[in-house]
């Protein structure tokens, strides 16, 4: 993970820090200042100050000149320069030989302008060490005393002025000492500045460097239900290809985005949201848990992805072994009781003495011990289930064979199972699935039993689709049964995989509980998801073809 280079000690000029610019943009603005100020003052009518005194065309030249040079270093200030001490002994030399030229042009120190020279000596002494800041200053000295030589040539000094002049190289070498405390206090406080800055960037890389490895997916969506935040892992489980900073999550994963919304409208007090999604691949379910990061539901929320097969897969574990406990039980002690009490009704129903009221009575405990039995059945086949055995199997052909034995079986017309490639795209005739034959057939048998039972209860003739095909990000193959049936209820979607959760009378509420955990011995998911304009799709998709090998 690189890091930012590391901060210049305090008192190395090699390159002007921040500090420097802003310091040598206020100089800049004050010559462009004092050099147009003092233009104005020579075209000014009226009584004239000492300014100038001289002749009124030498002032305007050299304040033209000196606004030219200001103008110059602007332009330059960025683009030329070595070092700092190269600068700042720059814009010295500038500011003492244009000013020291408006002293001689207004007739020496005693016009009182040298005062000018004191705040670019000074502003110039913060970022110079000490012997620059002496040399700054006795520079502007030098500058000073040159132009009262040049004014003493030409006969107009005094002695006078030469004390004044000394006065004045004395002031500028007072300011140049008085600004060094400042100075280092400055310096150091940059240097604590940049390695606070430095920290904070290599926190800020560790950060992401952390985030983007994550073993757990995770992502941050602001108020405009935008993604702004989402490590490698989440974009993953999303959909890379769209799962980017910016994108809308409505795009990119819809049912997400429904979760979130659900859990905005105050369902606070779960986190999850109540609700799970299909991966991008298809092939896993994914438990979103949503935490604020605003203190409301409003703002921007983060949100955890968890894959839930390593959950759900020591979750199965437990429900076997109580299952195969329970199972042992029933066997021996209500199996027997409950073949008893349906075999004693039938007998009972025979009577020819019973009325139609005791005739009812006796059907009710006929079809309920029926149901008993049923669930019984149910549980001591999934007990007695070994491991299952995949190989590779044509899915096509195999899907033919099952509506034949499907539709004889239950004596329906082959015209009530349709068997077809999912999509628009051409049929792959050649799919291949890895699979348990027989488990497969239980699962399959399962889900149209279903779909004959229920699908025609709602608006469709109660035909049953098996649509075939692979998924296009991860050529994963798939299966799906799909009917026209009334659909299942949003709140009961997250249940119906659940052991004998059931809304039928008639129902064992296991059905659909073995299908899935037939598919995941398989290494393969079974999903469910409403059918678009009415009724129910499930969907089997089969174990990754690059792993076969494996």
């Amino acid at each position: 993970m690189p890091s930012p280079a590391a901060p210049s000690p305090p008192g190395n000029l090699t390159e002007p820090s921040d500090l420097a610019w802003r310091v040598i943009g206020l100089v800049n603005l004050y010559r462009l200042i004092v050099s147009s100020g003092l233009l104005i003052l020579t075209r000014f009518p009226g009584p004239r100050a000492s300014f100038g005194t001289n002749s009124a065309t030498e002032p305007l030249v050299i304040c033209g000149a000196y606004f030219l040079a200001g103008v110059t270093l602007v332009l330059l200030r960025r683009s030329i320069w070595p070092s700092l001490r190269v600068l700042a002994v720059t814009h010295v030399a500038v500011d003492a030989v244009a000013i020291s030229a408006i002293l001689w042009a207004s007739g020496g120190v005693a016009s009182g302008l040298g005062i000018l020279l004191v705040l670019p000596i000074g502003a110039m002494a913060l970022l110079a060490e000490n012997r620059d800041a002496f040399f700054m200053a006795a520079i502007a000295a030098l500058a000073v005393l040159l132009q009262e030589l040049a004014l003493q040539l030409g006969g107009e000094v005094s002695a006078n002025d030469y004390v004044t002049a000394g006065v004045l190289g004395t002031v500028l070498f007072l300011v140049a000492l008085s600004v060094r405390p400042l100075a280092n206090r400055l310096r150091e406080s940059e240097a604590l500045v940049r390695r606070q800055e430095v920290d904070l960037a290599n926190l800020a890389q560790l950060s992401q460097y952390i985030v983007q490895h994550l073993r757990e997916s995770l992502l941050v969506v602001d108020a405009q239900d935008r993604i702004r935040l989402i490590n490698e892992s989440a974009a993953a489980v999303l959909g890379e290809s769209l799962a980017v900073p910016d994108a809308l999550l409505g795009e990119v994963a819809p049912r997400l985005l429904y979760l979130l919304a659900t859990w905005r409208q105050g369902n606070a007090a779960d986190p999850a949201g109540g609700g799970t999604l299909a991966a991008a691949d298809g092939a896993r379910l994914i438990q979103p848990q949503f935490a604020s990061l605003s203190g409301g539901f409003a703002g921007p929320v983060l949100v955890f992805l968890e894959d839930t097969s390593l959950l759900a897969e020591k979750v199965q574990q437990s429900k076997l072994a109580s299952l195969g406990r329970l199972s042992a039980s029933i066997a021996h002690e209500i199996r027997n009781p409950v073949g008893a009490m349906s075999h004693a009704s039938q007998l009972l129903a025979e009577s020819p003495t019973l009325g139609p009221e005791d005739k009812r009575l006796t059907e009710i405990i006929r079809s309920n011990g029926d149901r008993v039995s049923r669930i019984i059945e149910n549980v001591l086949e999934f007990s007695r289930r070994g491991t299952s055995k995949p190989t590779r199997l044509s899915l096509v052909p195999w899907l033919a064979a099952f509506r034949e034995e499907f539709c004889a079986t239950l004596l329906l017309p082959a015209e009530r199972v349709h068997i077809h490639a999912a999509g628009d795209g051409p049929a792959e005739e050649s799919l291949e699935v890895l699979v348990d034959p027989l488990q497969l057939q239980q699962v399959v048998w399962n889900l149209c039993q279903n779909a004959l039972t229920h699908g025609g209860a709602g608006d469709g003739d109660g035909s049953i689709e098996l649509r075939y095909g692979r998924i296009a990000s991860t050529a994963r193959p798939f299966l799906e049964v799909a009917d026209r049936g009334p659909g299942i209820d949003t709140e009961d979607g997250e249940h119906i995989f659940e052991p004998f959760f059931t809304n039928s009378p008639q129902g064992t509420g296991l059905g659909l509980f073995l299908a899935r955990e037939l598919a995941q011995r398989n290494g393969a998911t079974l999903l469910h998801e409403a059918r678009s304009g009415g009724g129910s799709v499930f969907r089997i998709v089969f174990s990754d073809p690059i792993r076969w090998e494996a």
